[in-house]
């Protein structure tokens, strides 16, 4: 099969022929359909995950067609249309079999601990518990782009911060993690504002149905968002992973605010130093988040494919398998509004 894989930190990922993979035991293989390039997958390619060595086949977020099924499993047979959270939680344990598969300790995550999905095909452990089947009205170009932005905006929104009509949610970040969030919201009735510091996001942004959008870069977001709320928004997301923007994802909520980081902290971001004040005077609350659930992900699609929101907009590039690493390096920069996603395989 042909695959993009990473054969040095930063450098453009070599295209390769590699072995067809096996369906584990439990798992499956799908030949991918389409395949997103996240701001994750740069932190494996700039070698900044830990769990990422080299060689390596980035790619987590995927939908594709079965082809191969393991020995036991029950639920699926080749010819299904299925996607995938980026998180496979085994299943069987107490945390799975409460619910809470995302912190479930035998996970695999391709891309990361296993090859990924910029490949031909990708091998799914523990099919039965994680793959959901894709209704024929989402084309796999956009359920692509659901696998970590979509699905982790999703459930920050209503798995974690239980997001409520007519509140006002506060977006930092302008990439496919806000964007992905600025329409859920607005799906759940929410007023929303997106803050960052490029203009093209913050149009973007604007063409998408925010209430307000604030520049950072020339005026301060938390006086900003605490006019325009009169008092503060109700819930914020962080999606950047960086220490000013948390900061001011805490300082711009009204009393009783909740605050959720999905953007992931690294290297000199790893550790913050926050204002405990404003928490505690505030009496705020803080969310983390990473990824969803396999369960919750037939209220996602059925939200999607019972016309309820349009989450078409967010993937504005569609690519061939060689161009995804100079999607990876824009990341460096101000990324492209809007999301990538691999949908050639062969060029």
């Amino acid at each position: 099969m042909r695959a993009a894989q990473i054969t040095a930190w930063r450098a453009p990922p070599d295209i390769v022929d590699l072995a067809d993979p096996a369906p584990p035991k439990g798992g499956v293989v799908l030949r991918v359909l389409a395949a997103g390039v996240c701001r994750s997958d740069w932190h494996a390619w700039t070698g900044a995950d830990s769990d990422v060595s080299l060689p390596h086949v980035p790619g987590h977020e995927y939908c594709g067609e079965v082809v191969a099924v393991g020995a036991g499993v029950t639920r699926w047979k080749t010819g299904d249309r299925v996607i995938a959270p980026f998180i496979l939680a085994c299943g069987a344990c107490a945390d799975c079999a409460a619910g809470h598969q995302t912190i479930c300790a035998d996970q695999v995550l391709p891309g990361f601990t296993a090859p990924g999905a910029f490949a031909e095909f990708v091998a799914v452990a523990h099919a039965d518990a994680n793959l959901a089947a894709l209704p024929d009205s989402i084309a796999p170009d956009l359920a692509a782009g659901l696998g970590c932005r979509v699905t982790t905006a999703w459930h920050a929104l209503t798995g974690r911060a239980a997001l409520q009509p007519g509140e006002w949610l506060a977006v930092f970040g302008g990439g496919g993690v806000g964007m992905s969030a600025l329409l859920l919201g607005r799906a759940m009735g929410a007023r929303v504002i997106v803050v960052d510091v490029v203009p093209e996001k913050l149009d973007f942004a604007r063409s998408l149905g925010a209430d307000a959008v604030v520049n950072a870069a020339t005026e301060d977001p938390v006086t900003a968002i605490r006019d325009i709320t009169g008092g503060g928004a109700d819930l914020s997301i962080e999606a950047l992973g960086i220490a000013e923007t948390t900061v001011a994802a805490l300082r711009c909520l009204r009393k009783l605010g909740r605050m959720v980081q999905i953007g992931m902290p690294a290297g000199d971001h790893a550790a913050m130093k926050l204002p405990m004040d404003v928490v505690y005077s505030g009496q705020l609350a803080i969310y983390g988040t990473r990824g969803m659930p396999a369960w919750r992900y037939p209220s996602l699609l059925n939200l999607i494919a019972g016309g309820r929101v349009d989450l078409t907009p967010l993937v504005t590039r569609r690519i061939p398998l060689s161009a995804a690493g100079a999607e990876l390096a824009a990341f460096d920069g101000p990324a492209p509004p809007g999301v990538a996603v691999i949908t050639d395989f062969l060029t």
